[in-house]
């Protein structure tokens, strides 16, 4: 399955050419590159007979929610382990969980301190011992299967046609499934959406090639975090595009790539390819904080 790239509209100088793949399309819950990773990993799921997924993630995460989609969809019973054990009593104000629950998903609430043990063996036992034989995916759903999927979001004519290939980095699963995909003569970069400059060193666990960089200079301020120059800048790119973006990942890479533009950073004639991996279910839940603290919220036509 692949997306339609659509080009953005809007006039750039040095003759540069911009388009946005529209993974946020391919499914309505499993959407963007969550359908991608998930592809493999359901398929090795059945084929080692289990039939329960059992994953981790925060209060308002994509993978949680897309878990659950797979899970109704695909015929697995879903268990989520979430971040903060305050949030139990909040599911109420949460349109992610609600949503998760809806299609499934049973909730396993732990504090942060033991969530920070998730990759310990003796955690993954006690989960067992409560839960039975489970497939466990990781957090943010990368693994070795993940940019197995993540491989083919690429199309042939998206390898000769574009000079550079750009997309938000979490767990870096999507970006190397990009780099390993791509030819030697495009320039792979990654914006992270994660303070701090680590992601390059797990990245090298997955890839081989080297036409690849990460820009750490658009997470505004981590994971989660926005201000108002980000969303206005969200809204007024939907208002000229109709396209949504997301205020956690791809609405900080397009921000980015724009900036880079007219800064020059591109070569003149580049033609650009933004992946749009998804993330829509979340805008719901960053406009309810919003809200709270009385600022400015992201519009779209249909919410």
């Amino acid at each position: 399955m692949h997306s339609i790239n659509q080009k953005i509209p809007l006039s750039f100088p040095n003759n540069i050419e911009l388009f946005i793949k529209r993974e946020d399309l391919l499914h309505p819950i499993i959407s963007g590159n969550k359908f991608r990773k998930l592809k493999y990993n359901i398929q090795e799921a059945k084929r080692l007979g289990h039939s329960t997924l059992l994953t981790f993630g925060g209060a308002f995460s994509n993978h949680i929610l897309a878990v659950a989609g797979a899970g109704a969809e695909f015929g697995f019973s879903t268990i989520g382990v979430i971040r903060g054990e305050e949030i139990e009593y909040k599911i109420h104000e949460n349109p992610t969980l609600i949503k998760a629950q809806e299609l499934g998903m049973k909730f396993y609430f732990v504090s942060r301190s033991d969530y920070r043990e998730k990759e310990n063996t003796n955690f993954k036992e006690k989960l067992q011992t409560i839960f039975g034989n489970f497939y466990l995916i990781p957090e943010g759903g990368t693994n070795f299967l993940a940019i197995k999927g993540c491989e083919e979001i690429l199309t042939v004519e998206d390898k000769t046609f574009f000079t550079h290939v750009v997309c938000s980095t979490g767990t870096g699963g999507t970006f190397s499934g990009l780099v390993n995909s791509s030819t030697e003569n495009q320039q792979l970069i990654g914006f992270s959406s994660l303070k701090g400059a680590f992601l390059s060193d797990v990245i090298r666990n997955f890839v081989t090639k080297s036409n690849w960089i990460i820009n750490d200079d658009y997470h505004f301020g981590g994971y989660g975090k926005v201000n108002c120059e980000l969303i206005q800048f969200i809204n007024a790119f939907y208002k000229q595009t109709k396209i949504p973006l997301d205020p956690i990942y791809t609405g900080k890479m397009v921000y980015g790539v724009m900036d880079l533009i007219e800064k020059d950073f591109f070569p003149p004639n580049a033609k650009i390819l933004m992946i749009h991996s998804g993330g829509l279910q979340g805008v719901k839940g960053m406009n309810l904080a919003l809200q709270k603290k009385n600022r400015e919220i992201i519009c779209y036509d249909e919410m």
